[in-house]
């Protein structure tokens, strides 16, 4: 996949996904938090050498009556399209695999994709997934499954969505048990890695009964958006939802699959970040143009595009979206902050403390916002490799509402290469559409695809998971980090404390 301002070069495949050293990496000195983290980073599925799975698009979700509960679905792209499910019951230490059940009368053996999950207000946990039909990733119908002890055992599947049902997202009600929200870009017809036709919408629908039975879809953006992608729901109390996605315009080369699969040049125009709201549970809808001069870093299948993140400080009216932009010469990861319940949005602010425009990407975040109001970022970054290919995964923090981001903490124990994933024969390799993050006043479980294990013949990914540790100490503590490479990266970490901080405010 390339990215502007990015150089492809040569590096090196690691063999296997190896344990990162333990150690601590402070992000703030005498700020209200520091941060390190926990243990290995290591991953979900049970490790098997025959296992050349490309897994990735994880979603990380936590129970609200068990805060040690957490599940992880995501999406499997190689060597056949599918989808995984696992299951912790203590905090992302350990991991079990919980398989989803398939609805009798699909293919045989039935293919699932474009897993999603969210916990209800009572902790019972909703999975929503698409089945496939055909050659390719075309959808025949959406299913949703139930579990009242956490994933362990599954309900059979309920049919919500019908064909061609694409970038399903699940939400549950806060505090209204067995609530649930869909939303899903509705398609006409496809084309070779892409949509036939402009015109297909976002749709949202609600159940009232855990899932069972669904009401009547709601279109969320109007006609005049013909190109849209990417919905990303978040629901807040009293029946707000909130519904981010990107308004790709005339980019017909991604959106249509003009490129046929194949990479290079990113589209030259630009794309708009759009926040759609809704105050009466999806009934009906109206927008907010959080940015329309967003700069694409790359080039994508429309069918499984980068999705922007959106999370919700509800306590204190803060809307944030997140996405990578190319503005300043190369992909960066930015935050918009609304302070009014997302009626307006702020200038961006760019979230990586990298040099301006030096060449390297960081893209795809993921965003969530622990109960005291911090606000994380988790995100893929290639500044350690002056050719822009392997990649590291990095955290940042702000305890200010996003105005600044304290400096970053390294969450991958190894760099791992960009270029192994779906589509790596025709230079378009793929790392998913989203990463991972669960956050708490105390801590955060962050998970991404990571390719250490996968060579660009085998494609493997894994869906790798790290547990960090906040504390609210503020002196500064010594930095110990085991390992080679990335005992030199914790040192320019370290150094970075002692100066001023640079690169975190908005641009």
């Amino acid at each position: 996949m390339t990215f502007r301002g990015g150089r492809w070069g040569r590096g090196l495949v690691a063999a296997g996904l190896v344990l990162c050293g333990v150690g601590a990496v402070v992000l703030g000195s005498s700020g209200s938090s520091t941060a390190r983290v926990v243990g290995a980073n290591r991953p979900v599925a049970v490790g098997d050498v025959r296992d050349i799975r490309g897994q990735n698009s994880p979603s990380v979700v936590r129970s609200p009556v068990d805060s040690n509960r957490l599940v992880v679905v995501n999406r499997v792209d190689t060597p056949s399209f599918s989808c995984a499910m696992h299951v912790s019951a203590d905090r992302g230490k350990t991991w079990l695999e919980s398989m989803l059940p398939f609805p009798a009368g699909e293919e045989d053996p039935p293919r699932c994709f474009a897993p999603d999950a969210a916990f209800g207000a009572d902790g019972t946990l909703y999975v929503s997934f698409v089945t496939l039909r055909g050659l390719g990733n075309e959808p025949g119908a959406g299913w949703v499954v139930s579990s009242t002890d956490g994933g362990s055992t599954l309900s059979e599947p309920s049919r919500a969505l019908g064909p061609l049902s694409f970038q399903a997202r699940l939400a549950a009600d806060p505090t209204r048990p067995g609530r649930l929200w869909l939303t899903w870009l509705q398609a006409d017809g496809l084309s070779t890695l892409g949509f036939a036709n402009p015109g297909n919408p976002i749709l949202v629908a609600r159940s009232e009964d855990g899932g069972r039975s669904w009401g009547a879809p709601v279109r969320v953006n109007p006609p005049v958006r013909g190109r849209v992608l990417a919905p990303s729901l978040a629901v807040g109390g009293e029946g707000r939802l909130y519904l981010a996605f990107l308004d790709v315009g005339e980019d017909k080369l991604d959106y249509h699959g003009a490129h046929e699969g194949r990479g290079g040049e990113p589209y030259q125009g630009r794309w708009s970040l759009v926040l759609a709201r809704s105050s009466d549970a999806g009934q009906t809808w109206s927008e907010t143009v959080v940015d329309d001069q967003v700069v694409p870093g790359q080039r994508f299948v429309s069918l499984f595009p980068p999705a922007p993140s959106l999370a919700l400080d509800d306590v204190r009216g803060r809307v944030y979206v997140a996405f990578a932009d190319g503005r300043s010469g190369d992909a960066d990861v930015r935050v918009w902050t609304s302070r009014d319940d997302g009626a307006r949005f702020a200038a961006p602010v760019r979230v990586n403390d990298t040099p301006v425009g030096d060449g390297t990407s960081q893209h795809l975040p993921g965003l969530a916002v622990a109960a005291g109001g911090r606000l994380d970022v988790v995100y893929y970054d290639r500044r350690s490799d002056r050719d822009d290919r392997m990649t590291e995964v990095s955290l940042q923090s702000s305890g200010d509402d996003g105005r600044s981001f304290r400096p970053r903490l390294v969450l991958s124990g190894r760099a791992f290469d960009s270029r192994v994933g779906f589509g790596s024969e025709r230079g378009l390799a793929d790392l998913g559409s989203r990463l991972g993050l669960s956050s708490t006043d105390d801590g955060a479980v962050a998970a991404w695809a990571d390719t250490r294990a996968g060579t660009e013949a085998s494609n493997k990914q894994d869906v790798a998971v790290v547990n960090v540790a906040f504390s609210s100490r503020r002196r500064r503590e010594p930095l110990v980090y085991a390992g080679t490479a990335a005992a030199v990266a914790g040192l320019v970490v370290a150094a970075s404390l002692l100066l001023p901080k640079s690169g975190t405010h908005a641009s």
